[in-house]
């Protein structure tokens, strides 16, 4: 169990790693400041707005992810 825990730790630090660059350049976590995610082509997913980063509603700011997570 210590392998599994040390990975999870792993993970986690690496992503607060991640949010805490991401809030210090004021970009959404989600897309990296784009606005939008790329999805893979599949004919089974069907989403009403497939571009747009759920997380910041396609703003691509820290601020909106914020405030919606």
């Amino acid at each position: 169990m210590g392998l599994l825990e040390a990975f999870n730790e792993w993970k986690n630090s690496r992503y607060e790693k991640h949010v805490s660059k991401m809030k210090d350049e004021n970009k959404c976590p989600e897309c990296y400041g784009r606005g939008f995610l790329i999805y893979p082509a599949n004919e089974f997913v069907y989403l009403s707005n497939p571009y747009d980063c759920p997380g910041c509603n396609g703003s691509g700011l820290y601020s909106e992810w914020s405030n919606l997570v």
